[in-house]
Order: structure tokens, then C-alpha cells, then sequence
């Protein structure tokens, strides 16, 4: 009898321990649960090569979406429901309005190509669907979604006006070249963002596809994929951007405290510093790097006849100006808005308009110092509406094929839906850009120096502090 209940105890133990220890070994970790952050970092499964499974021939990019959903039925609905497709936030209130806003590409404007609606013929070329031509493209539509742009070998594969197929792409060869998403695929579009290579991020451009340490340490040093921080479930990829949201959940952001340790220096000074200045701050010390970054943009010059250069003067749309390695703006910054121009909002044309600004200040425990490339621009407004106008540009009835600001603003307005009255002149506007990319090695950091003293880059007291904190003490003297 004895024998029998050691067998019987034993036995518990064993089947406890089986179901119990796979539980611990696989419960989500918690961020920087550890200070290797090598053990956050996602470990991807091997992609299977496509080479041999995926049999053509492919008429159009949907033939080949037909494809892919004959293994993948779920990865077509999973997309449709992510931003990267809408093209919109989901949902949202904010104060100055009644009821909910959405905000994105698909119904807001910037103050680089001003907006999208009607002007799908470019625009689209970096939407991850066929075919959105205006306003009647079927969201809904699982055929519409296109795989290559994220799976494809950029090699073999490129989109064109519309989001179609570019003439002369192979699709069977594409489609079988599909493997994980890689530096190729995400920088197709988001390298070059706002009409050309480093245009709207301070720290995204085509060095990054193959750069040294120096200039990446994630990506040169340690080779890493943009879906090492960038992480995906169901296709929800990790990160939104600030510009085209309002309220962004802190488990919806990618943060450096993802892997690492808030508290991974040996020095206890720097560690001292964590709470209030953001990893960006110290290890991102210049923007612009190895390629120029827009900082103004004066479409109130465009249409004239001048000597054309990328960097300076485009007839279609106006003046610019650009900047090499050169420090951040920074700013308090929670990880949300304070404020988002929406299309129709009233503006004071006497001052800039904040198309976004960020939220936070020196009292606000959650804000932290952020750098941030801060783009101007000289854009269209309505002087009887006072509110920013959305010209028509790509189409061939567009400005950039009339040259006629009256027309395209009118044609622009009647697709959004504002009135025109027929006048227009220019405002100043600005946009901040959260700078994350480009982090330098520790060796590259900025030192006590780079802050602190008369020659320190910070203005402390238009951060709200009284002064130099290393003399006047830091936020916690303020909030007092």
C-alpha cells in the first residue's frame, strides 16, 4: 500500500511538473526582464523557400494574392485591419471637436505633399494594396492586398502608380522570392517618405539598407531587420506614428526598454538621468546623416520657372532646403499628442500652425527630453475660411500638370469636401518628427559636455527648467 501511494504521489509530481513548467518557460517576459537584452530580442522561425511551391503563371499582383491566401487564409483579414492598410487611426475623441476623429494618410494633411485624397495616383505607390485610385477602392477586399511589397525580394519587385505592379516585374519570379520582411522591404517606403530619399525622417534614408556601425549600431553592427524592434502579431506591427495618431498606447510604441534595462550604465550618473532624458537624447546626436533631411519646404513658390535641383527647387513643388548632420529640436514628450491639426481646423495665419505637437512638459512624470527634426513649411490656406487647404497635385488635372493654384485648390477642396472661396495665400507651418533611428555606439554619445555648461545645446529654460540643471537642480525642483 505504501509503495503504491509513493507511485501515486510521483506520478502527481510528474504530470504537475509537465504542465506546469512549459507555463513558466513560455509566459510573455516582461519588458526588460532582464539586462541582456538579448533575450527580448524575438527569435524569428526560419521562412520556408517559396521556389518550389509558388506555380505561376501571375497575370496581376492579385493573382498572386490568390495565391498566397490558399496556405494563408487568415494573413490577407489580419492586414485589413492594421493601419498600414487603412491608412488611419482608429477611432478617437479630442477636445477641440464633438464626436470621434480618425486620423492618418487616408483623410489628414502634413506640410510635405500636403494630402493624399485625390492624389492616389503617387501617394499609393506605397499603400500595401492594388489599385486605390479614390475614394471607391474596396477596403474590404482580400484580393486587393498585395503580399509582395513586405515579402517580395526588392530586387524583383516594385509598385507603380495606383499601388499596381510596376511594368516589367517578373510576378512568378517575385513570388517566389517571398521570405521574412527585411531592411529592403520596409525602406522602399518608409526611406523615402514625403517625395524622395531622407525627405521626412531626420533618421531614415537609403544608407540604412546596408550601413556601417557608425551610422546604425542595430542595424550595421548587429545587421538587425526592422522587425527586430518592429515586431509583428497577426500582422499588428509594433510602432505607430506620432504624426498620424493622437493617443498612442504605451504597448502599442517600441520603446529601447523593450530589451534593455532603464538602468544598464555603470555610471550611476548617467543611470541618474533615465527618468527624465530619453535614450534618443544621448545616443541619436545628429540627423541628417551620410544623407541631407528636408527642414523646409516653400510650396508657395511653385509653378515658377526656375533653375530646377532636388535639393532646392522643384517646379512642381517649390523651394526647399536641407540639412546634414546637425543636432535635434527637443521638446517634453509623453509618447502622445497635445495636438493634431485636422482638416478643417481653424488657424491663425499670423503664427506657425502646429500640424502635431507633442505632449508633455517638466511636470509631467511621464514626459521625457525627446529629440525631434522639426520640419517648416509655407503651405496653402483659405484667407475668408482661415484653414489649411489640400490642393490636387498628381492628377493630370492637378497642379503639378496646370500649374494653376486657383484650379488645383478648388478641385483639392472639392474632393475633401471644404469650401474654397477663391482666396488663398501662404502660412507658415510645423511638424515635429520623433528622431529613433540612426542610434550610435556608446562611444558616440553625447557626453556631460554636449549639455551642460554655456555650450551645452540644450535651452533649459524653454524646457521649463530655471536653468542649467547641473546648477540649478533638476525637474524634481521644479514640480516641488
Amino acid at each position: 500500500m505504501k509503495n503504491n501511494r509513493q507511485i501515486w504521489i510521483f506520478g502527481l509530481l510528474a504530470t504537475l511538473a509537465i504542465i506546469i513548467v512549459p507555463v513558466i518557460v513560455f509566459i510573455p517576459k516582461a519588458s526588460a526582464s532582464t539586462d541582456d537584452p538579448w533575450e527580448n530580442v524575438p527569435q524569428k522561425a526560419i521562412h520556408t523557400s517559396h521556389a518550389d511551391i509558388i506555380q505561376g503563371p501571375f497575370e496581376t499582383g492579385s493573382d498572386v494574392t490568390i495565391a498566397c491566401l490558399k496556405c494563408h487564409q487568415d494573413a490577407a483579414f489580419q492586414i485589413m485591419a492594421t493601419s498600414h492598410w487603412t491608412w488611419e487611426s482608429p477611432p478617437t475623441t479630442v477636445p477641440w471637436r464633438e464626436g470621434t476623429v480618425t486620423i492618418g494618410k487616408k483623410n489628414q494633411i502634413n506640410n510635405f505633399c500636403i494630402g493624399t485624397q485625390g492624389n492616389q495616383q503617387k501617394c499609393t505607390t506605397c499603400h500595401i494594396g492594388y489599385g486605390w485610385e479614390d475614394a471607391n477602392f474596396d477596403f474590404q477586399n482580400p484580393e486587393n492586398v498585395d503580399c509582395l511589397a513586405c515579402h517580395a525580394d526588392m530586387n524583383l519587385y516594385a509598385k507603380s502608380d495606383y499601388g499596381y505592379v510596376a511594368e516589367g516585374v517578373d510576378l512568378l519570379a517575385a513570388a517566389q522570392s517571398v521570405r521574412n520582411p527585411t531592411r529592403d522591404n520596409c525602406g522602399a517606403c518608409h526611406f523615402d517618405g514625403g517625395g524622395g530619399n531622407g525627405v521626412k525622417h531626420g533618421d531614415l534614408n537609403e544608407h540604412l539598407y546596408n550601413p556601417d556601425s557608425n551610422l546604425d549600431y542595430h542595424m550595421g553592427e548587429l545587421d538587425f531587420q526592422c522587425i527586430d524592434c518592429h515586431v509583428a502579431d497577426d500582422h499588428q506591427i509594433l510602432g505607430r506614428l506620432m504624426a498620424d495618431n493622437y493617443i498612442i498606447p504605451d504597448n502599442q510604441q517600441v520603446t529601447c526598454t523593450n530589451c534593455h534595462s532603464i538602468n544598464l550604465h555603470k555610471d550611476e550618473r548617467i543611470n541618474a538621468h533615465t527618468q527624465t532624458v530619453a535614450c534618443q537624447t544621448c545616443h541619436i546626436p545628429s540627423i541628417g546623416v551620410d544623407d541631407p533631411t528636408k527642414v523646409y519646404w516653400d510650396w508657395s513658390t511653385a509653378g515658377q520657372d526656375q533653375p530646377e535641383d532636388h535639393l532646392t527647387y522643384l517646379k512642381i513643388k517649390g523651394s526647399f532646403v536641407y540639412e546634414s548632420n546637425f543636432a535635434p529640436a527637443y521638446a517634453w514628450f509623453n509618447g502622445n499628442l497635445e495636438y493634431r491639426y485636422l482638416l478643417g481646423d481653424k488657424i491663425d495665419p499670423s503664427v506657425p500652425t502646429m500640424i502635431d505637437l507633442p505632449a508633455g512638459d517638466i511636470s509631467d512624470p511621464k514626459a521625457k527630453i525627446f529629440p525631434f527634426k522639426i520640419h517648416i513649411a509655407q503651405q496653402p490656406y483659405d484667407t475668408v475660411n482661415n484653414y489649411l487647404l489640400q490642393p490636387l497635385t498628381a492628377r493630370e488635372d492637378g497642379f503639378w500638370t496646370t500649374f494653376d493654384w486657383p484650379s488645383a485648390l478648388q478641385l483639392g477642396s472639392d474632393i475633401t469636401g471644404l469650401d474654397f472661396s477663391g482666396q488663398f495665400d501662404f502660412a507658415e507651418t510645423w511638424m515635429y518628427w520623433p528622431v529613433t533611428h540612426m542610434v550610435r555606439p556608446s562611444e558616440e554619445a553625447l557626453s556631460c559636455d554636449h549639455c551642460h555648461g554655456p555650450e551645452g545645446r540644450m535651452d533649459w529654460e524653454q524646457l521649463g527648467y530655471y536653468g542649467d540643471p547641473i546648477t540649478w537642480g533638476g525637474r524634481s525642483n521644479i514640480n516641488r
